[in-house]
């Protein structure tokens, strides 16, 4: 971390990551292609478990918040040559996962065939989506566990360890899928099955690792006790993450309600393949600056500022070139990714006409998470916060709402709010890291302090 080509050490640790997002988005991708051409309900299945998709988000909002709190934070006290606090901090937030997973799966279990009506389910698609998320919440220890605990690996720069956990499972996913839906026609609770059972995997790879002699930091029983000291910290840090998370759960919420009452089920099942596309883009985004982050807090606490700015400056350029692509490419083809998840074509063209209006704006995401995950990196738990809340709740969510009484066509004002909030939240990210950046490396990681 302290040494070498930074590009080079970049790569090494992003391109394992982003390998790992893309792969860890099969979970979920591949459940929703094959379910969207089971034959005879597959548009009416699909939807059905994209209502789910707000309760996911929570579910992996938590599980972040206890990751992406605790791993910075861990690596700024391996940069201070502090191991021993370090693996302190991994052993509090593994206990913190236990506990979120815990409530999280009393609640979400009895709660949600009432949680799914309220976003927008319908008599017909109701069914597939209690049928997919019961199943789904009980086995949300394994979703949490690989979660949170998979960054832990990525901070000590294991990063192809990291990448294993997530094609591991992801293999196994692709695999039993069509197994449980038509082999065994199973339907949708068979790709909840196959998901559920690929993440235990996954879970079990990770805690095999982090308790075995390879690693840099083990999970020890006698760190595993949550202390205020350590879990206040981690908890600061990691709420924005959750914010940034939760809101996407909000959001999917007003999303899919709007257009439920604009648009109707052919409107939802679109929003439902456009959130899979959208997470293309975004999820390998952050592979990116989870490579970067290692580097960036490591050195920061190490108060190798040069390194700093120069891991922040690649990282940066890095995500501009990647979202650029990414926008040409869906603007120009945009019933490629369409086709992928249905043969409605009904629905095939109602959600082309929907991805180019969405997605025009997807470019500005590359300066947003860029600067705001740096932030992040840094241990600006405050900034961080404000950041999250800015894109999602301070600008789409209202304008989901707003749009739509001054546009005659209601479901094109619902979805042009995302363009306009991700161009508006990265213009003031942007400019707010770097106005603050060179301050904070001359302030140095006090915020280390504060976890000890």
């Amino acid at each position: 971390m302290a040494s070498g080509s930074i590009p080079r050490l970049l790569a090494k640790l992003a391109i394992p990551a982003v390998i790992a997002q893309i792969v860890n988005l099969l979970y979920n991708i591949v459940d929703r292609i094959y379910i969207g051409h089971i034959p005879g309900v597959g548009a009416s299945a699909l939807t059905g478990v994209g209502l789910f998709t707000p309760i996911l988000m929570l579910i992996n909002a938590f599980a972040m918040m206890a990751g992406s709190g605790g791993a910075p934070r861990a690596a700024i006290s391996m940069g201070s040559k502090d191991n021993d606090t370090a693996e302190k901090i991994m052993g509090t937030s593994f206990s913190l996962l236990l506990v979120f997973t815990a409530i999280l799966t009393c609640v979400f279990y009895i709660l949600a065939p009432r949680l799914l009506l309220l976003f927008g389910a319908s008599d017909i698609t109701l069914p597939y989506a209690v049928d997919y998320s019961r199943i789904y919440i009980l086995g949300s220890v394994f979703v949490l566990i690989v979660m949170g605990m998979n960054l832990f690996i990525t901070t000590q720069g294991f990063s192809k360890i990291s990448m294993m956990t997530t094609v591991i499972g992801a293999v196994i996913n692709i695999i039993l899928d069509p197994i449980f839906i038509f082999v065994f026609g199973m339907g949708v609770k068979g790709a909840a099955l196959a998901t559920v059972l690929s993440q235990a995997v996954g879970a079990i790879w990770i805690l095999r690792f982090l308790t075995g002699p390879k690693t840099i930091l083990r999970l020890r029983k006698k760190n595993l006790r949550l202390e205020k000291r350590y879990v206040v910290p981690c908890l600061a840090l990691g709420v924005s993450t959750f914010v940034m998370l939760s809101t996407e759960s909000l959001l999917s919420i007003s999303f899919t309600s709007s257009l439920s009452r604009y648009g109707g089920d052919l409107a939802v099942g679109a929003m439902t393949i456009i959130t899979s596309v959208s997470q293309l883009v975004s999820m390998p985004l952050q592979g990116i600056c989870q490579g970067g982050q290692p580097i960036i807090s490591y050195n920061f606490g190490a108060r190798n500022n040069n390194r700093v700015k120069k891991a922040f400056f690649t990282q940066f350029g890095v995500c501009i070139t990647f979202t650029t692509i990414c926008w040409i490419i869906l603007l120009l083809a945009p019933q490629i990714f369409a086709g992928l998840f249905t043969s409605d074509p009904n629905l095939t063209a109602y959600t082309v006409w929907s991805l180019r209006i969405y997605m025009i704006g997807i470019f500005s995401l590359g300066f947003q998470l860029a600067c705001q995950q740096s932030f992040l990196a840094l241990g600006q738990a405050k900034i961080c916060l404000l950041l999250a809340c800015l894109r999602k709740l301070i600008l789409l969510i209202p304008l989901i709402f707003i749009l739509p009484q001054f546009f005659e066509n209601k479901v094109f004002a619902v979805l042009a709010a995302e363009p306009i909030s991700d161009i508006l939240a990265a213009a003031i990210t942007t400019i707010t890291f770097m106005t603050h950046f060179n301050k904070i490396l001359r302030t140095g990681p006090a915020a280390q302090r504060n976890t000890k």
